[in-house]
């Protein structure tokens, strides 16, 4: 049988001062000392905790002039009432660290390498905030932008961009590019050059749409050194690419500055002295947010430093190199 329900007899709201208080009285025996540890005046404390008692329907101390004492009902909420009571100061807590940078989650669009700077400036995240969880998403370049504007994401490491509408980018380090072209071309295998040096060769590019920032990076440098190389096959991945240039005629493609890629018959690599290409941190524009705060730290800490024309090897490549998807 279906019958209306009584709203006189459902249960109020519960003030956590009126909690607090009810704690207070059960762990000094007394009203009287619960008011001093609380430092408020005794009636008070008597008056909320007898709020309570009506709010919940239930009588939670025997009260008499000699003693306080907790009823059964009593006993049996004041563990509850604790539990709430840790309940909100643990949220407290995280909320203060939250606002400090210290906790939460920090959404970070994210890229290859070069090497393992990545895991370095996650294990600097780490030591600099604990208790600050990283999730991090690899997306195209333009979706990493879009996230980031659409508040998806907190943060975005960015290759070769100069612009990015809607947000501010923060240049975080520099890396010198790399050249990959077929071993019969003139020249000593691991030699830094310039772009002008393959201008009668193809060129593998990957299009426009695919990597924006990248394609722009390296058509200017072209145009600026005067040559419009002709084009080979699209850059479509690096397997691809490669066997296109270990192959007849000549041709070559430009690489991101990585490491791991294991040698390739008739395939040669040459170190760029110009251009190089820049990594930024794209955020939203005004003041960082506490946990980017802590990220644009750890990212000055991990920063390679400076090196002397010429000082770098190019021993190591990449076993994947990000070129296309950035």
């Amino acid at each position: 049988m279906i019958t209306q329900r009584d709203e006189s007899k459902e249960v109020g709201a519960v003030e956590l001062r009126q909690l607090q208080y009810f704690v207070a009285v059960a762990e000094e025996g007394g009203f009287g000392r619960a008011a001093e540890r609380l430092s408020i005046v005794q009636s008070a404390v008597s008056q909320q905790v007898r709020t309570l008692e009506r709010t919940l329907g239930v009588q939670l101390f025997d009260r008499s002039t000699r003693h306080v004492r907790l009823t059964g009902a009593g006993e049996r909420l004041l563990p509850e009432a604790r539990a709430v009571l840790a309940a909100v100061e643990r949220t407290r807590r995280v909320a203060t660290g939250i606002a400090a940078g210290d906790d939460g989650v920090l959404r970070l669009g994210t890229i290859h390498g070069p090497g393992d700077r990545i895991y370095r400036l996650l294990a600097e995240l780490a030591q600099l905030a604990p208790g600050l969880s990283v999730r991090p998403r690899r997306l195209p370049v333009a979706e990493r932008l879009a996230a980031v504007r659409a508040g998806e994401l907190d943060a975005a490491l960015v290759r070769a961009a100069s612009t990015a509408p809607g947000l501010n980018l923060r240049s975080v380090w520099s890396d010198p590019l790399f050249v990959a072209v077929t071993a019969g071309h003139p020249l000593p295998s691991g030699s830094a050059v310039r772009l002008a040096q393959f201008a009668a060769l193809p060129l593998h590019l990957a299009p426009r749409e695919a990597n924006e920032p990248f394609h722009d990076l390296v058509t200017d440098a072209l145009r600026s050194s005067g040559i419009q190389p002709p084009r080979a096959t699209p850059f479509t991945g690096l397997q691809e690419a490669l066997s296109s240039i270990a192959a007849e005629p000549p041709s070559w493609t430009v690489l991101y500055n990585v490491t791991g890629l294991p040698a390739m018959p008739n395939v040669a690599f040459h170190r760029l002295i110009e251009p190089t290409v820049t990594t930024a941190l794209a955020v939203p524009p005004g003041p960082p947010n506490p946990a980017v705060r802590h990220l644009l730290r750890a990212l000055a800490r991990t920063a390679p430093r400076p090196t002397v024309e010429g000082a770098e090897t190019t021993t190591g490549y990449p076993s994947r190199l990000d070129v296309a998807p950035s």
